[in-house]
């Protein structure tokens, strides 16, 4: 902490992967925080995610990187096919490795989260908290759950989700006032939903392709339907998938007259994961000898562990008020397409945790200035990634956008590709108030601009710690 050592006590309504990598980074420099979260448990669902180089000097410096690597398969390329299973030019992410010095890895999804759970002490996570009310008064900001309990804290972060409470109240008092924008009053668009799961563990001998030390990441594009999916093996030998169907026009939750649960906004139930399911069940995957289809897959998967899910996208631009501040899906829903929600989710919480470091009192005119500078650093950030996102989601869309995204990716030069790769992983930021990782890689890392602040205040706090002894 700064030189006062005026600790902000932190309230983070949201157990996902974005808010329990900002409790770590609290846990780590000695802030005070609870999580509050509104499922009663947290469903292991979700297909497997790729983590890579603008995170893993994070998970160096957290002492999880050794661990991340003992539970994600390595990953080099995605192999692409067209509906009558014929490969396509693969997508080669060998590159990246001498741009940052680390590769990618694939994991699947509850894999992942228990591996950023240990880091926080589990008597700093409650579950079954649900938020029913906000309340900021000039020293303090106060939330009430619905078993009646009240938690008052300096600081309130809402990181639960696309369709965050928190940020459903912070913009209704907005709006009240005439200071929320237009684009923010807008519902949240999707216009593609998505089968996500994970089979059982399988046996290699039947499925040979699990034996691969690289991850097997096999996608189809249909040549006439609105859908695109993909299989791809795990550690644990799993086959995780997603399938995609794109709906071609935009549409929001309130638009197609959905329940206000916040549930409801992820799982749809198991009639209409069942419905999808039968709709896709002779789509052909590119395992074995390629008669297997998807429905081979969703019979060797329990059907728990199948879930529907909408691809919203959107950047919202206001982030923070007064002492509330959104974080990761809250303020930011990109297309998985491009792999980038769950990094963005790590480094809106790396770059919130580095300023709160520095934070010179608890004051709300220090935490807006703080937040200020986060929303700064992250914004543009989030931008850039929602672009890569739709741009990739276009190479798996079926319409002339889609084909045109498609040749464009099959015919770049190597040289070219590298280039573009080379620019999604500029932004390698790294926690200020830790030992750094030296930057490795043909590619030095962006700078951080909370990184950098924080960094100068750990050097002079270490500094006079040691002329004190």
């Amino acid at each position: 902490m700064s030189d006062t050592q005026n600790k902000p006590t932190v309230l983070i309504v949201g157990a996902g992967l974005g808010g329990l990598m900002l409790g770590a980074l609290l846990e780590r420099q000695g802030v005070p925080y609870i999580i509050l979260e509104r499922a009663a448990s947290i469903k292991p669902l979700g297909s497997a995610m790729t983590v890579g180089p603008v995170l893993l000097a994070i998970f160096q410096q957290l002492g999880i990187y050794d661990n991340l690597l003992t539970v994600g398969k390595y990953m080099t390329h995605i192999r692409m096919h067209n509906e009558s299973l014929q490969p396509l030019k693969p997508t080669d992410y060998t590159p990246v490795e001498d741009q940052t010095g680390y590769g990618f890895y694939v994991v699947t999804r509850p894999v992942l989260y228990e591996l950023i759970l240990k880091l926080v002490p589990p008597h700093k996570v409650l579950f079954d908290k649900e938020v029913v009310s906000i309340s900021e008064a000039e020293n303090n900001v106060t939330v009430q759950t619905s078993d009646n309990t009240r938690y008052e804290g300096d600081i309130l972060v809402g990181a639960d989700g696309a369709h965050s409470t928190v940020r459903h109240h912070l913009y209704e008092e907005l709006k009240n006032k005439g200071k929320l924008s237009k684009s923010d009053q807008d519902d949240l668009p999707f216009s593609c939903t998505c089968l996500v799961g994970q089979t059982r563990t399988l046996d290699p001998e039947r499925f040979p392709l699990l034996k691969e030390p690289v991850c097997q990441f096999l996608s189809v594009m249909s040549d006439g339907k609105p859908y695109s999916w993909a299989t791809f093996t795990t550690l644990e030998n799993k086959l995780a998938f997603m399938v995609v169907n794109y709906h071609g026009t935009k549409m929001s939750k309130a638009a197609i007259g959905r329940r206000q649960d916040a549930s409801e906004s992820e799982e749809w139930g198991p009639f209409a994961v069942q419905a999808m399911c039968e709709e896709t069940s002779k789509f052909p995957v590119p395992i074995g000898d390629g008669k297997m289809t998807l429905g081979d897959i969703y019979d060797l998967t329990p059907k728990e562990m199948i879930s529907k899910v909408m691809l919203e996208e959107k950047v919202f631009d206001t982030w923070y008020s007064g002492r509330i501040v959104l974080l990761g899906d809250s303020c930011h829903k990109l297309n998985p397409a491009g792999g980038q929600g769950a990094a963005n989710a790590f480094h809106d919480a790396v770059a919130l945790a580095n300023l709160l470091y520095a934070l010179p009192t608890t004051t709300v005119h220090e935490i807006t200035q703080v937040f200020k500078e986060y929303h700064a650093e992250r914004h543009p950030a989030a931008k850039e990634s929602f672009e890569n996102s739709q741009l990739f989601s276009k190479i798996m869309d079926r319409g002339v956008g889609g084909a045109i995204a498609l040749f464009f990716v099959t015919h770049t030069p190597f040289w070219l590709w590298k280039i573009l790769l080379g620019k999604t992983v500029r932004y390698r930021p790294q926690i200020g108030y830790i030992p750094a990782i030296p930057a490795t890689g043909s590619i030095p890392p962006a700078v951080s601009p909370s990184t950098e602040k924080t960094r100068v205040v750990y050097e002079r706090l270490r500094y006079q710690q040691a002329g004190a002894v």
